[in-house]
């Protein structure tokens, strides 16, 4: 195992500025689409319970610019778990170029959730659903990431 989830994604014109580069926002984006995909492949279930009442509120956002990349370009967005307390996820994204045989690190993000439930006027912090401390436990950061998701599935 690798010790991260990772998306490959072909860079396209619509996601490029008028000098050619890829627009800021669109990291953003893409740390979207690598938890939507990691929550499809590794936790289905937490899926059918956001259609019921679980609801992953996005924190704070965060990304930092090392290098410009343009359109065709092929990328790597690769995630893993940072920080895990009961109610809370944090994950970290490395943004990798993908050049022949060469990976160039062009961005690094990050990104806290927190899993709430209840109707939308009163929504209360829950925890994390077992099923995806699971899921995530196999790409923490750390051991001190790792042995806290095992502690937060335990009810610890």
């Amino acid at each position: 195992m690798a010790g991260y989830y990772e998306i490959r994604h072909t860079i396209g014109f619509e996601e490029t500025n008028l000098v050619g580069n890829v627009y800021y926002v669109n990291y953003l984006r893409w740390q979207g689409r690598c938890r939507e995909m990691f929550l499809r492949e590794k936790a289905p279930g937490v899926l059918a319970e956001l259609q019921d009442d679980l609801k992953l509120f996005t924190l704070k956002v965060e990304c930092e610019f090392y290098a410009e990349i343009t359109a065709f370009d092929e990328l790597a967005v690769r995630m893993r778990l940072e920080e895990l307390t009961q109610t809370q996820i944090q994950f970290s994204f490395d943004y990798v170029h993908l050049k022949e045989d060469v990976e160039f690190l062009v961005a690094k993000g990050r990104q806290r959730v927190a899993c709430m439930r209840g109707p939308n006027a009163s929504t209360a912090p829950s925890r994390v659903p077992e099923e995806l401390v699971a899921a995530l436990t196999p790409y923490a950061e750390s051991r001190d990431a790792a042995r806290a998701s095992v502690m937060t599935a335990a009810g610890g």
